[in-house]
């Protein structure tokens, strides 16, 4: 089990990065029109979003005091902590603050998560439509393109 654990994300790791070789190789061509391009686009764009939500989520090994205190020489605010405890735990936008100034989560981890969910709903609204525009030009007996 530990097996296949390990396997799958090394095996999505591998396979977005060929996508990410093939997406940039098609830019030149009519990429709108390939449902492949697009289930890439679906595919790097949640990995991505994935990793870096992974990234904000989990903490570097430490609890949040010893973390802030330790690793990033801030001081450990439990009272704001205590009185915030909601808003960390959503899981989106994350946060894990210190104190009423400093964030453990990076600034560019919402972005980017926010970023490659519209990518990945864009990708998805685009494979709907290219559905669409196949099956009723095959019901109308038109060539594939």
């Amino acid at each position: 089990m530990l097996f296949l654990i390990l396997l799958l994300p090394t095996a999505w790791f591998a396979w977005n990065v060929w996508n990410v070789v093939q997406l940039f190789k098609a830019l030149g061509e009519r990429f709108w029109t390939q449902p492949m391009w697009w289930v890439r686009a679906l595919s790097v764009s949640l990995f991505l979003g994935a990793a870096a939500w992974l990234f904000g989520a989990v903490p570097g090994g430490l609890d949040v005091a010893e973390t802030c205190v330790l690793n990033h020489h801030q001081a450990y605010d439990s009272a704001y902590r205590s009185a915030h405890s909601e808003d960390f735990d959503r899981l989106f936008p994350l946060s894990n603050k210190c104190n009423a100034s400093y964030d453990l989560v990076p600034a560019w981890v919402n972005p980017t998560v926010a970023a490659c969910f519209a990518i990945a709903v864009l990708s998805v609204i685009a494979l709907g439509c290219l559905g669409v525009s196949r099956a009723s030009a095959a019901m109308r007996g038109e060539p594939r393109s």
